[in-house]
């Protein structure tokens, strides 16, 4: 085989490649920034290339064939290598550079890291930074990404965890609900209110509470006993996203639980109060942001500065406007 052809069957290759991860020419066409047409025909080139069939074509989707799963399997180390060592090369330059693609869920990027993007790329401006807004827990290895921003409990033990900041539940309403339906004094209280809750596996929606040193109204004789409340909770709006939420309860709709960066522009506005300051609640969102990537040998200076300057963009958490123990007459 001839140079030209060698250099052409690494570049078909790769698009199989990347076709296989991305499981539809459509995907993969977007993933390498070309047309579906180019895609395909590309594909259609390895395989009379190949003398056999590589791809299974549906409606849908496509499948290797065991030829075409075969190569992808044999191959994926060497471009993984490639990659890294082109990726080494590149940051010899010293300086943070090339395309950084993130993900993060929608309603922290959107109230939270969009706002504090401007300094980073400007100190940064041979990096490209690529956002996708997503509340769907990606692959970052198969779709590509160089980190994921993660509001959990639990980062998995197979990537590398960067702490951020720790977060913490708050229930907002807006005065004009209190005026017409009372300031709840206990959790159990919440049954007799509208309350604005983010849709779980279970049947039947419940907020867990704990109460707060000190108590409110009352004195416990072993301070160190610790009670759980939880109360079933109803509504007239549930959602997946803590700024839909967020924007039902300024509109005066119910009470609503939601993470604090999500209240704390609200509440800094005074837009926004927070009922039962005297209980925490618990279990509803985790307790930590996380910057999160796959574990590798090297990490590219673009990854490590963009992560060193999260972990000082939100070293002080969203504790300003959250109040811990105060709040309206309770």
């Amino acid at each position: 085989m001839n140079e030209k052809k060698v250099s052409e069957l690494w570049s078909h290759l790769h698009w199989l490649t990347v076709l296989a991860q991305q499981g539809s020419y459509t995907a993969a066409a977007a993933r390498l920034n070309v047309s579906k047409a180019a895609m395909s025909q590309r594909i259609a080139d390895l395989e009379r290339m190949a003398g056999v069939a590589l791809v299974q074509r549906t409606t849908r989707s496509v499948r290797l064939t065991e030829a075409g799963q075969s190569l992808v399997d044999d191959t994926r180390a060497a471009f993984e290598q490639i990659a890294q060592s082109f990726s080494q090369v590149r940051d010899l330059a010293g300086v943070p550079r090339g395309l950084l693609r993130v993900t993060a869920p929608v309603a922290f990027a959107r109230q939270q890291l969009v706002l504090r993007l401007a300094d980073f790329l400007h100190d940064h401006p041979e990096v490209r930074l690529e956002l996708d807004l997503s509340d769907r827990l990606v692959s970052l290895a198969t779709e590509g990404f160089d980190l994921a921003i993660r509001h959990t409990a639990t980062p998995p033990d197979t990537h590398v965890a960067w702490t951020l900041c720790p977060t913490q539940s708050v229930l907002v309403v807006s005065r004009d609900y209190l005026r017409k339906h009372g300031t709840p004094a206990h959790p159990e209280e919440l049954l007799k209110h509208n309350c604005l809750h983010y849709p779980r596996a279970q049947d039947t929606p419940a907020w867990t509470f704990e109460p707060r040193s000190p108590l409110a109204g009352t004195q416990r004789a072993n301070a160190q006993a610790v009670e759980r409340v939880t109360v079933p909770v109803s509504g007239t709006l549930s959602a997946n996203n803590s700024e839909a939420l967020r924007d039902a309860a300024l509109c005066g709709l119910g009470i609503a639980l939601l993470p604090d960066f999500s209240a704390q522009a609200s509440l800094q506005a005074d837009k926004l109060v927070q009922v039962l300051t005297h209980w925490r609640p618990v279990g509803a969102f985790a307790e930590h942001l996380y910057a999160i990537r796959p574990y590798s040998a090297h990490v590219p200076r673009a990854v490590t500065a963009f992560v060193a300057y999260l972990r000082t963009a939100f070293a002080g958490g969203f504790g300003e406007g959250i109040a811990a123990t105060s709040g309206p007459q309770e």
